[in-house]
């Protein structure tokens, strides 16, 4: 059981350098096609890199880790959960329209098609893969004997993810770090909730993706960064996102003590009074 956690820990830590640094790829590629910028090439091929890594040691080396890779939950986690990141995702978008217009650029169909879509495809299966699958399953682990300790696994995945974002926003002003830090561990709570209340790590990944294909926007502008008027209508759609996944937490807490409670023999439940 040690060993696996602590393999699980290694890879976990390896594959959120690979994807914060784009190391190795980043360092010797340099791929021109059209108007897409190299930088998403190399991205792309560290996320093949990332998942045979991730591969061999699921098939080799803890073969006993249980991602949720599977059918069982989608359909209903779908019907009882998506609604609320749909309308954030939706919501986003807009903001970025309004922050980014008027649009100074024309691109191929190729760019918004590899920038726009498969990028974020790669980015929404190798971040829920490291994040919510390793990395709040080992804190669950940990956290075994504490009676709260998915919910602390969760809070705390979701900060890491939100913290490991301010890598992409470095150099920006301290509004737009902070904003990003917030929304991003709001949504960090929201994928953390809808994964452990279906046992489906494909939920998490489909609504990830569909909240980042939300920036597409950005294919169509030379601007980088994020207005402010963005940021004013992000940041109060996420912190309602972080809080109904909190909410949906304390609840789903609360519904499990009622439950143990009603499975104690009566005997016990006479003590308790």
């Amino acid at each position: 059981m040690m060993k696996s956690l602590w393999l699980a820990a290694l890879l976990t830590v390896l594959l959120a350098f690979m994807d914060i640094s784009g190391i190795p790829c980043t360092l010797f590629m340099n791929v021109e096609i059209l108007d897409i910028e190299p930088i998403y090439w190399s991205l792309m091929a560290n996320f093949i890199n990332m998942g045979i890594i991730a591969t061999i040691f699921f098939r080799f080396l803890i073969p006993e880790w249980n991602l949720g890779f599977r059918i069982t939950g989608f359909r209903e986690g779908l019907k009882k959960y998506a609604l609320p990141g749909v309308l954030v995702g939706v919501i986003t978008g807009i903001a970025f329209c309004i922050g980014l217009y008027p649009f100074d650029q024309n691109p191929t169909v190729l760019k918004v098609v590899i920038e726009g879509i498969i990028y974020y495809i790669g980015v929404a299966i190798i971040e829920e893969l490291y994040v919510r699958g390793l990395m709040l399953n080992l804190i669950e682990k940990v956290c075994a004997k504490k009676k709260n300790g998915t919910t602390i696994a969760i809070i705390i995945s979701s900060c890491v993810f939100g913290l490991g974002h301010i890598f992409g926003v470095l150099g920006q002003p301290i509004l737009v770090i902070a904003t990003k830090v917030v929304w991003t561990t709001a949504m960090g709570l929201y994928f953390g909730m809808i994964y452990k209340k279906t046992n489906n790590l494909w939920l998490p990944i489909i609504m990830h993706f569909f909240i980042n294909i939300c920036a597409l926007p950005y294919c169509f502008t030379t601007l980088q960064g994020y207005a402010d008027i963005s940021l004013y209508i992000i940041l109060p759609v996420y912190l309602f996102l972080g809080w109904y996944s909190l909410g949906i937490m304390f609840k789903w807490r609360k519904d499990e003590k009622k439950i143990a409670s009603s499975t104690k023999p009566d005997c016990c439940r006479i003590k308790e009074r």
